[in-house]
C-alpha cells in the first residue's frame, strides 16, 4: 500500500474476524526500539475512556479485542505484533488507531525499513505499508482500521508527531496522569516533546481529495488524501480495576517496575529427602508415549483453566478471545482409520468456534511430516482453522519445520504454527514474574506447570541436540578439510540460531524481561541468505557469533563459539560516561565488579585504536588506573569478557556445548551485567513536567 491508501478487509481474506497487524522496524546499532500503542475512538474521534488506550502498562483488552503480543526477533531488528479481534471490537468504536514511540530523545528517522503488515486469522499476510520518510519524530501513527457500512477497513496512515507518546495520548482524549509519583519508576516509555505550538494533524476522513499515489497499491484499494490522524497508548488496568472502584486511575506512559517474586518460605519437611506433593507427578513416566500423552494433558488443562496462560499462547494464532476447552486423544475420521491427534483446542465467542488440532512430541523427537500433512488435511475438510505443533525444536525465521502441502483449490484455508516446550515454559514465567495472573489458584497452576515441563523426566526440555552435523564440522574446522558451500555447514549454522533464540528465551523468562537476539545483517537480506553468510564465516574464521539485548541494560551481551580453541567468550561492551574524569570511570568500574569474577578480563577501548589497555580484574583490582592509556588517548568505553571451556558433545550433557553455552550466559549475566548500572532516565518531558506543577 502507499501513503493515504484504504482497503476493505474482505477483499482480502474470507477469514478477517481475527487480524495480526505487526510493526516492524530495524537498526544500523541493532540498538534502536519503539513501543507500539493502540487508540479506540468513538464516533468524536476520541477514546471514550482512558481503558482505550493500550501499550506497555496496559497490554490486553477485558473483550479481548486487543492484545499487544510484544517483540519477536526478524532477520535485522525486531516485530512487534498486535492480534485484534474484530468481532469483539464494541459497535461504538468506529476506528482503532496503530502508533508507535520512541524514547530518550531518539526519532523514527534514526531506524530502517519501517513497515506495517497485516495478516488474517490463518497467518497468511494480506496487506504491507513501508514507510520512508519518518523524520525526526518521537511518535508515529503507522495506520488505522476503521468501519465503514459494517465493513472493516484499513488505512495506510504514515503521520508522524513530535509531541511523544503522552502528546499524542492527550491529543485522543486520554487524561495522563505522569507525576512526580512515578519519579522512582523507568521513564523509559515516552520521548521527549517536541517544541510547543507544534500543528497537529486532524483524523482523517473517508473523503477527501484525491492524491497522486506513489505507486499503485492494486485495484482494490480506494485513493484518498494522505490524512493525518492521532493516535494513542491505554492505560494498564490495575487490580483495583476489575473490582467496584471508585474513580479510575489515570494511565502513566512512565513503565511500571518488575516485582520479582518474593523467598519462598522456609519448608515444613524434616529432611532434604522429602519431597513436596505435586499436581503433576513424573515419576511414573516411562516411555516416549507417556511423555507426549502426559505433557499435552497437563499443557493444555493448564490453558484452559488459566484463562491469561491460554489466552497469550492462542492470539498469536489468531484465536478470539472467549471460553476456550481442550481436549486429548481425539478420534477423527481419515480414509479407512480413523487418525487420533495429541489434543484440540477450542475456542467460543457470540456463537462461532476457532478450533485447532494439537501434535505433540517430546524428549527431542522430530515432528513426522506425514503426520503432520493429515492433520492438515483433516483440518481442512472440517473446517478447523490451524494445525499447532509442539515440540523440544525451536521454529527459525522462513524455515519451517515441517513442508506441509496445502490445497490451493480449498476455500478454507488452515494455518501451520509451531511452539517450543522453551517458549511455552517462558510465556508462564513470564506471567508469573512479570505480569501477573487473575488469581493465587492460576498462580499455582502456572507453577506446577513449571516445575513439571523443567523437570529432568519430563521431556520438555527444549532444544537439546546441534544435529548430525555437528561433530563432522568441528572435525573439518580442526583439521582445515571443510569448504564453503558444504552443506554441514548451514546445518550448524542453523542449529546455533535455535540455541541462541532458546537462551534468550530462558534469560528473559527469568528475569522478566524482553531477551533478544541481534541482528545486524544489510538492509534487505533475507533469513537464507543471512544463514549461508554465517556459514562462510564459520568456514573462514572457525567461529559462530550471537549478540543478546536485555531489555534494560546498557549494551549488547555477545557470544562468541571458537571452534578452533574450543573456547566460549561472553563479553560486554560499556560505554564510557559523558562527564567526568577517564580515572573516575575506571575506579567506579571496578567497584560495581566487586562480585565479578576474578578472572573476568577487561579491556579499554580507544577511540581510532586497536585496543587499549587490558587486565584481569584480579590485577586491576588494586590499580584502576592502570586501565588508562599511556598516550592520553580518548576513551570510548569498556569490554568486558569471560573464557570457558566449551562442551564437546552436541547435546545438553553436562560435557554438551548445548549447556555449556547456557551456563555461560546466564552466569556472565548474573555475576558481571547484572552489577552495571542501568541506562541513566532521561530527564522528565514538558508534559511529565506540566503535570508535575
Amino acid at each position: 500500500m502507499v501513503k493515504g491508501s484504504n482497503i476493505a478487509l474482505s477483499a482480502l481474506s474470507d477469514n478477517t474476524g481475527s487480524v495480526i497487524v505487526s510493526l516492524g522496524w530495524a537498526s544500523p546499532t541493532g540498538e534502536g526500539d519503539a513501543d507500539v500503542s493502540v487508540l479506540l475512538l468513538g464516533g468524536q474521534g476520541k477514546v471514550r475512556s482512558d481503558a482505550d488506550f493500550y501499550f506497555y502498562n496496559n497490554p490486553v483488552a477485558a473483550d479481548g479485542s486487543v492484545q499487544l503480543l510484544g517483540k519477536a526477533p526478524t532477520g535485522e531488528g525486531s516485530e512487534d505484533r498486535i492480534v485484534f479481534d474484530l468481532t469483539a471490537v464494541p459497535p461504538d468504536v468506529e476506528r482503532v488507531i496503530v502508533a508507535a514511540s520512541r524514547y530518550e530523545g531518539a526519532c523514527f528517522g534514526e531506524l530502517d525499513d519501517l513497515r506495517v503488515t497485516l495478516a488474517d486469522g490463518s497467518g497468511d499476510d494480506l496487506l504491507r505499508f513501508a514507510i520512508d520518510d519518518a523524520g525526526s519524530v518521537s511518535a508515529f501513527i503507522f495506520g488505522e482500521l476503521y468501519r465503514r457500512a459494517e465493513e472493516w477497513k484499513f488505512r495506510a496512515v504514515g503521520q508522524g508527531y513530535d509531541v511523544g507518546l503522552a502528546g499524542l495520548a492527550t491529543d485522543f482524549g486520554v487524561d495522563i496522569d505522569d507525576d512526580a509519583s512515578s519519579a522512582d519508576e523507568q521513564p523509559d516509555g515516552e520521548a521527549e516533546d517536541g517544541a510547543e505550538g507544534t500543528a497537529r494533524p486532524t483524523a482523517p476522513t473517508e473523503e477527501g481529495p484525491p492524491v497522486e499515489p506513489e505507486s499503485s497499491p492494486g485495484p482494490a484499494a480506494e485513493q484518498v488524501a494522505p490524512a493525518t490522524l492521532e493516535a494513542v497508548p491505554a492505560p494498564r488496568r490495575s487490580e483495583e480495576d476489575a473490582q467496584p472502584k471508585k474513580a479510575a486511575a489515570r494511565p502513566r506512559t512512565a513503565k511500571k517496575k518488575v516485582t520479582l517474586p518474593k523467598v519462598v518460605k522456609k519448608s515444613l519437611a524434616e529432611n532434604d529427602s522429602w519431597r513436596e506433593a505435586r499436581l503433576f507427578p513424573v515419576s511414573a513416566l516411562k516411555s516416549d508415549r507417556d511423555r507426549e500423552t502426559r505433557a499435552t494433558s497437563v499443557l493444555l488443562s493448564v490453558m484452559a483453566q488459566v484463562p491469561e496462560f491460554g489466552r497469550r499462547l492462542t492470539a498469536a494464532f489468531g484465536a478470539p478471545a472467549g471460553r476456550m476447552e481442550t481436549f486429548t486423544e481425539v478420534s477423527l475420521p481419515h480414509g479407512d482409520s480413523p487418525r487420533r491427534p495429541d489434543g484440540v483446542i477450542r475456542v467460543e465467542r457470540a456463537g462461532k468456534l476457532w478450533t485447532a488440532l494439537v501434535e505433540t512430541k517430546t524428549n527431542g523427537n522430530a515432528l513426522r511430516p506425514e503426520q503432520v500433512q493429515a492433520y492438515a488435511d483433516i483440518a481442512a475438510r472440517r473446517g478447523y482453522e490451524a494445525v499447532i505443533t509442539l515440540s523440544n525444536d525451536v521454529a527459525l525465521e522462513g524455515s519451517p519445520l515441517v513442508d506441509v502441502k496445502i490445497d490451493g483449490r480449498r476455500k478454507h484455508k488452515v494455518a501451520l504454527w509451531h511452539l517450543s516446550w522453551a517458549e511455552v515454559a517462558h510465556q508462564a514465567q513470564m506471567l508469573l514474574r512479570h505480569e501477573g495472573v487473575g488469581n493465587g489458584a492460576h498462580a499455582w497452576l502456572l507453577q506446577e506447570l513449571l516445575h513439571y515441563l523443567q523437570h529432568e523426566n519430563s521431556g520438555c526440555h527444549g532444544f537439546q541436540n546441534m544435529g548430525a552435523a555437528w561433530v563432522p564440522v568441528r572435525r573439518g574446522i580442526d583439521d582445515e578439510t571443510l569448504c564453503q558451500g558444504d552443506p554441514r555447514l548451514l546445518e550448524v549454522v542453523e542449529s546455533w540460531e535455535r540455541l541462541v533464540r532458546q537462551v534468550c528465551l530462558g534469560l528473559g523468562g527469568e528475569l522478566g524481561h524482553k531477551v533478544l537476539p541481534v541482528r545486524r545483517a544489510k538492509r534487505g537480506a533475507d533469513p537464507e541468505a543471512r544463514r549461508a553468510d554465517m556459514a562462510d564465516r564459520l568456514c573462514t574464521d572457525g567461529k559462530l557469533h550471537a549478540e543478546l539485548r536485555i531489555e534494560g541494560t546498557p549494551g549488547v551481551l555477545a557470544i562468541t563459539a571458537d571452534l578452533r580453541t574450543g573456547k566460549l567468550r561472553t563479553s560486554f561492551d560499556v560505554p564510557a560516561p559523558e562527564q567526568g574524569y577517564p580515572l573516575t570511570w575506571s575506579k567506579r568500574l571496578i567497584r560495581q565488579l566487586a562480585e565479578a569474577p576474578a578472572d573476568l578480563h577487561v579491556e579499554t577501548l580507544v577511540e581510532g585504536e586497536t585496543g587499549g589497555p587490558r587486565g584481569t580484574l584480579e590485577r586491576l583490582r588494586p590499580e584502576p588506573a592502570d586501565l588508562l592509556p599511556k598516550n592520553g588517548a580518548q576513551i570510548t568505553g569498556f569490554r568486558l569478557s569471560l573464557f570457558k571451556g566449551m562442551g564437546n558433545s552436541r547435546g545438553k550433557t553436562e560435557s554438551g556445548f548445548i549447556r555449556s553455552v547456557d551456563d555461560a550466559v546466564h552466569r556472565f549475566h548474573g555475576s558481571v551485567v547484572a552489577n552495571l548500572d542501568r541506562p541513566a532516565p532521561r530527564p522528565a518531558s514538558s508534559t511529565e513536567r506540566a503535570a508535575a506543577t
